[in-house]
């Protein structure tokens, strides 16, 4: 049976003119206020990306190693920009495979998020190939000794506290059953052991002013919370995100860091996966188990 693997992530605008088109796609046709546009950006600006965005050339690296590594066809589909999920989807189709195995770059589990980006694959490919949908891979040991690797290289990472944190999500998902807060715990706990880490901490990121309440504790109020208890050194494993994107560049390494200044915090975080032969060769192992055994659709 031939594959061929639709590799699915957020998305990312290329150039600072394509912001307001990428937010309204993100609004999906609800209302803008124009602070919240001028604000996102500005948080691009101030990141540096004008004609090009490198954060897209991390999904793209990613992508060409991945199909290196597999030795069969990869296409990207971005939830909010381009190319969309339903044009790798096409793209997946033409090349006469019989499955297409679909993974997003996020590890954690939740309907609300996973869920949408299956929903969009299942249309797309509308019963024309065999699916085969990774939907967790947050507790793969791949990944969790990567993460381990990442803080131990940190060289003075068993004097810090540790934070692992993720992108929260409305609250109203706990009411639903959904898994997403707990699969992010116990990615948390087991890299903490896999390190070594005596004392860690969870905390949620880049809540959405949405006017109904998100997960928490948000990081900037946990670092509080640790300056409070005397904590001095901390150390950020961010385990819901794999590359260096906006909520990583700006939310962690500008506004959280700048927290941790005001705060005479010692504030760093590990390097990400991001392209690393390590990770794409752990992101291979899961697609071929999936193409031994392909999910009802």
């Amino acid at each position: 049976m031939s594959f061929a693997v639709v590799l699915m992530a957020y998305g990312s605008p290329d150039r600072l003119e394509d912001v307001p088109a990428y937010y309204a796609d993100i609004r999906g046709g609800r209302p803008i206020a124009p602070e919240r546009l001028e604000e996102l950006v500005e948080r691009y600006r101030a990141l540096g990306i004008e004609d090009s965005n490198p954060l897209n050339e991390i999904t793209e690296a990613t992508r060409a190693r991945l199909e290196q590594e597999l030795g069969a066809p990869v296409f990207t589909g971005m939830r909010h920009w381009t190319p969309r999920i339903a044009e790798a989807a096409e793209q997946a189709v033409a090349t006469g495979a019989d499955l297409v195995v679909g993974l997003v770059l996020a590890p954690h589990w939740s309907a609300m998020s996973i869920g949408a980006y299956r929903r969009q694959l299942e249309e797309a490919l509308a019963g024309r190939a065999e699916l085969a949908f990774v939907e967790r891979w947050g507790a793969e040991p791949g990944f969790v000794e990567l993460l381990g690797r990442r803080i131990v290289a940190q060289s003075n990472y068993l004097s810090s506290h540790v934070v692992f944190t993720a992108h929260s999500l409305p609250e109203r998902i706990l009411a639903e059953g959904d898994p997403y807060r707990d699969e992010l715990l116990e990615t948390s706990r087991l890299v903490a052991e896999e390190a070594g880490v005596a004392e860690w901490s969870f905390s949620f990121q880049s809540a959405s002013p949405t006017g109904e309440p998100w997960l928490g504790p948000d990081i900037v109020a946990h670092l509080d919370e640790l300056a409070g208890r005397g904590v001095g050194n901390v150390l950020v494993c961010p385990v819901g995100f794999v590359s260096d994107h906006l909520e990583i560049r700006w939310d962690l390494d500008t506004v959280a860091a700048e927290r941790a200044r005001e705060l005479g915090l010692e504030l760093r975080r590990i390097e990400l996966p991001n392209a690393d032969p390590a990770f794409v060769r752990m992101l291979a192992g899961l697609i071929r188990r999936a193409a031994a055994v392909p999910s009802a659709r």
